[in-house]
């Protein structure tokens, strides 16, 4: 056990917390926590806009610079746009993004033990985190 499913309550391992942690990151405004005002992605903030090629970019340097930034378990290789021009159309995209696992960055061991890809998509306002298989 690496700590507790936020929905659920029930213990889940080091690499679902991470990914939660992600969502978390992900889902938080910047400014929102008090002691802590420069945590979060600030992603929530450009949801519903339009989407455009700059968006998009946008999008993805923010969410690969937030993961570096906020959970060391992860270093990112890559984040890839998920889903077919007419889903990018319907609002109904997500992200595939490739990691560097790392399960003990959080204990200042840098060791990566393999390239992990999930899945992530805007529910909502809340972000969903999905594991996936490999890439490569």
């Amino acid at each position: 056990m690496a700590d507790i499913d936020r929905r659920t309550g029930k213990p889940i391992d080091n690499y679902a917390s991470a990914l939660q942690s992600v969502e978390t990151i992900f889902t938080t405004r910047l400014g929102e926590r008090v002691m802590l005002r420069e945590f979060g992605a600030g992603l929530v903030e450009l949801l519903g806009r339009l989407m455009t090629p700059v968006l998009f970019g946008t999008f993805r340097t923010i969410m690969a610079a937030s993961i570096d930034l906020w959970e060391p378990r992860f270093r990112v290789r890559r984040v890839d746009l998920q889903g077919s021009i007419d889903d990018i159309r319907r609002g109904r995209t997500g992200f595939v993004v490739e990691v560097d696992w790392r399960p003990r960055g959080h204990l200042g061991d840098d060791t990566v033990e393999g390239v992990r890809t999930f899945g992530l998509a805007f529910v909502s306002g809340e972000a969903r985190a999905t594991t996936q298989p490999n890439m490569n």
